[in-house]
C-alpha cells in the first residue's frame, strides 16, 4: 500500500478542487480521507481505565484496512501528520487540554531491501538476527524504525502553554508483526512499546488489530443483513438470546485479520478535568503539514499544520452526514456543528430503516438524537450540567467506574452498562448495533433489537493497557469471509474458530 507523499499530495488537491461522486464507505468515510488514508481516523475511544480506576485511557486509531502481510515497507505512522487528542472540560466544546504525536522516521540498514528483515546466520552475516527487542542487538533487523514526541497543550491561542511529555524519554513505534521468523515474540515485543513517562502518564504508538466489527459488506448494500445472521430472529431484529450473547458472531466480521494504526495514552483523571467537573468531552484530530496537502475548502488549522479530519463519536461522519459536506464536517471543530444538526435532526438512516425493514421511526425533529451532541444527563448524569453547544464529541463522566469483564454488555448504556458508550466508548462497545438503534428510536420509546450479527471483534481484546490487541501477523492473517464458519469470543480472549 502506497504511502501520501508530497507530490501525490499535490495531486490530490487537484482532484478535489473538482466535485467528484465518491461515496465512502466504512473507515474512508469521506472523499478526502479517502485519498489521505494516514491522516483518516477510523476509531476514537475514551473510557475510565479498566485495572485504574483512577485513570482515563484515550485512544486514536488511523490508516484504514491495512493488510498485514503488504510489505516490504508495512505502515509507519505519516511523519508529515500531527495526530491529536483534545479535550474539553469546561462544556464549550473547545479544547482545554490537547496530546500532540510527532512521528520521526529513520532508516537504519538502507542497504536492506525490506523495512524488516532477521533471520541471522548467513554468508558473512549480513542478515540480522531475529527482531525480539525495539532497542539494542536485538533490534538490529528494524531498519525502519520511529520514534515520537508527545506535548500536553494546555489552553489555546496566546494562552497556551506546552509541556513535553516525552523529556528523556524516546518512546518507539511498535512495526508491524511480519511473522515468526523475522519476530518470533511479537507479543513479548510489542508489550515494548508501552512507555512510562512519569507522572502516571502511559502511552503506547504502534500496529494493532483493528479493534472496530462489523458486517461491512451488508451493512452498506443498503443494510442487506444476511439470514443466516438471525438463526432465532427475524432480519434486522435478532432475538433476545442472540441479542444477550456478547460474545459470539453469527456474521463475518469483515474488518478481521486488518490491522490499523494506534496511539493510545493513559492519564490520571485529575490531569484532564478541572474545577471538580468530573465529566469530559473528547476528540481525536489529524492535521497535515501545510506544505504536503492543500485544503479543497474551508479548513481550520495553525502552526503550519491544517486540519484533514476529526472524530469524537463514532459512525457520525460515516452514517450521518451526507457525502457533499463530509469534507467540509472534517475540517470543521466541533463548536460549529450547529450548522450540520439538521442531519442528525432529520436523519436519512432512520428513512432507509422505514424503506426496507417497513418498521416505524420515530418523525422530525429527532429532538431524541442530541444525547449524542450535547452534555445530557443521559451521559453526564448530572441535570446540573449544562447542556453546551451541538458539538461531535464523545462525552465521558469519569466517575462512572469500569464495568468488570464479566458483567460488560457490548450494548453500553442501552444495555444496562453505563460505563460504555455513549458515556465514552471502550474498543468493546458494539456501537454499530447502538447507533442503529439509537437513529430507529431507542430513546424515543421505539424497541428494536437491531443488529448485524457481528457481536464482538474476531481476536477479542486485552484488559491492561493499552486494550487493543496486537497485530496480526503477516505470514497468517486470516481474513473471515461470509460463509466461513461463524467465530466465538470473549473479549479477552480470541474467536475459536
Amino acid at each position: 500500500m502506497k504511502r501520501l507523499n508530497p507530490y501525490v499530495a499535490m495531486l490530490v488537491a487537484v482532484f478535489l478542487a473538482v466535485p467528484i461522486p465518491i461515496v465512502a464507505a466504512s473507515h474512508r468515510e469521506a472523499p478526502l480521507t479517502a485519498l489521505d488514508h494516514a491522516a483518516d481516523i477510523t476509531d476514537f475511544f475514551a473510557f475510565v481505565s479498566y485495572d485504574d480506576p483512577t485513570k482515563v485511557t484515550f485512544i486514536l486509531c488511523v490508516d484504514p484496512f491495512l493488510e498485514p502481510a503488504n510489505g516490504p515497507n508495512y505502515f509507519p505512522f505519516d511523519p508529515d501528520v500531527l495526530y491529536s487528542i483534545k479535550i474539553d472540560n469546561n462544556y464549550d466544546a473547545l479544547e482545554d487540554i490537547t496530546f500532540n504525536f510527532q512521528f520521526t522516521t529513520q532508516i537504519q540498514a538502507p542497504g536492506l531491501f525490506t523495512g524488516f528483515v532477521g533471520a541471522g546466520g548467513g554468508i558473512g552475516g549480513v542478515i540480522p538476527p531475529a527482531i525480539t527487542s525495539l532497542t539494542g542487538a536485538g533490534a538490529a533487523g528494524l531498519s525502519l524504525k520511529q520514534t515520537y514526541t508527545v506535548n500536553m497543550v494546555t489552553g489555546t491561542g496566546a494562552n497556551a502553554t506546552t509541556t513535553n511529555l516525552t523529556s528523556g524519554v524516546t518512546p518507539i513505534a511498535v512495526p508491524s508483526n511480519i511473522g515468526p521468523r523475522t519476530m518470533p515474540n511479537y507479543p513479548a515485543l510489542a508489550k515494548q512499546g508501552i512507555f512510562s513517562l512519569g507522572n502516571g502518564v502511559s502511552v503506547f504508538a504502534g500496529t494493532v488489530d483493528d479493534p472496530f466489527y462489523i458486517d461491512l459488506g451488508a451493512t452498506f448494500d443498503s443494510l442487506n443483513f444476511r439470514p443466516g445472521a438471525y438463526s432465532l430472529g427475524t432480519p434486522p431484529l435478532m432475538s433476545a438470546q442472540e441479542d444477550a450473547n456478547n460474545s459470539y458472531n453469527q456474521a463475518a466480521d469483515m474488518l478481521s485479520g486488518y490491522n490499523v494504526n494506534c496511539i493510545a495514552i493513559q492519564v490520571p483523571i485529575s490531569m484532564v478535568t478541572a474545577n471538580g467537573k468530573s465529566t469530559i468531552g473528547a476528540w481525536g484530530v489529524t492535521s497535515r503539514a501545510a506544505m504536503t496537502v492543500r485544503s479543497a475548502g474551508p479548513s481550520v488549522g495553525s502552526g503550519g499544520y491544517v486540519q484533514v479530519q476529526r472524530m469524537g463519536n463514532p459512525l457520525i461522519n460515516e452514517l450521518i452526514i451526507g457525502t457533499g459536506d463530509k469534507d467540509n464536517w472534517s475540517r470543521s471543530i466541533p463548536s460549529q456543528d450547529a450548522q450540520f444538526a439538521h442531519y442528525a435532526l432529520n436523519p436519512l438512516l432512520a428513512t432507509v430503516f422505514n424503506t426496507v425493514f417497513g418498521i416505524a421511526v420515530p418523525p422530525a425533529p429527532r429532538n431524541d438524537l442530541l444525547f449524542l451532541v450535547q452534555y445530557l444527563p443521559l451521559i453526564t448524569g448530572d441535570p446540573t450540567i449544562p447542556a453546551g453547544p451541538v458539538a461531535d464529541v464523545l462525552r465521558l463522566n469519569t466517575k462512572i467506574p469500569p464495568t468488570a469483564m464479566a458483567s460488560r454488555s457490548r450494548l453500553g448504556v442501552l444495555g444496562g452498562d453505563n460505563a460504555g458508550f455513549p458515556n465514552g466508548r471502550r474498543v468493546s462497545d458494539d456501537v454499530t448495533d447502538i447507533a442503529m438503534r439509537a437513529v430507529a428510536g431507542a430513546l424515543a420509546g421505539y424497541s428494536y433489537r437491531l443488529g448485524d450479527g457481528v457481536n464482538t471483534n474476531d481476536v477479542g481484546y486485552q484488559e491492561t493497557f493499552p486494550y487493543v490487541q496486537w497485530a496480526n501477523s503477516g505470514y497468517s492473517r486470516r481474513h473471515i469471509n461470509p460463509g466461513d464458519d461463524t467465530c466465538f469470543a470473549v473479549f479477552s480472549a480470541p474467536c475459536a474458530k
